[in-house]
């Protein structure tokens, strides 16, 4: 199989809005076979599994086949129990798929919680404060110069100064 009919995405599959899955659609037509290592990689919410499954059989007659789930190939079993069989599976694995999903982000929430209980802190650490931060903070406070000059003197965006400012007050009256 030609590299270039291998389509790969580099993000979460958990919505069909993925470059590389569009193009795949666009480069499908009729009769084409698409070949999914498993059915959690072609999504993880169940019903968006079902509706691409069915634009993808029903209304551009490809033939899909899951590598890891042999009773999920459409290319045998094109008569009513055949599709009945291969309907029940596709339900099942989507739903086991999306349940996945669903205790994946539970646990990573669960993790998150008890990380911040034991003190730990996300995101990258603050720079420090510049040496010449109190003295524009002073200026800025007493009215002596705008937030803007104050912000440029220190280096810093005027948001970034007005946020730091913030902390600082808070800082001191504890």
């Amino acid at each position: 199989m030609p590299d270039c009919n291998v389509f790969m995405d580099k993000q979460s599959g958990k919505d069909f809005n993925r470059p590389q899955y569009k193009k795949l659609l666009r480069k499908m037509k009729k009769d084409d076979l698409l070949y999914i290592k498993s059915i959690d990689r072609l999504g993880r919410n169940y019903a968006e599994i079902l509706e691409q499954w069915r634009i993808l059989t029903k209304e551009k007659g490809i033939d899909i086949v899951v590598l890891d789930m042999p009773l999920l190939d459409t290319r045998r079993g094109k008569d009513l129990m055949g599709t009945f069989l291969s309907d029940i599976v596709l339900q099942v694995l989507s739903f086991v798929a999306e349940n996945e999903r669903t205790n994946i982000r539970q646990r990573q929430a669960e993790g998150i919680a008890a990380a911040k209980a034991r003190g730990v802190r996300f995101g990258r650490p603050p720079k420090p404060l510049p040496d010449n931060f109190h003295n524009a903070y002073q200026k800025w406070k007493n009215g002596k110069t705008t937030g803007t000059t104050a912000a440029t003197e220190c280096g810093m965006p005027l948001a970034t100064f007005r946020y730091r400012a913030s902390i600082y007050e808070k800082a001191k009256l504890l």
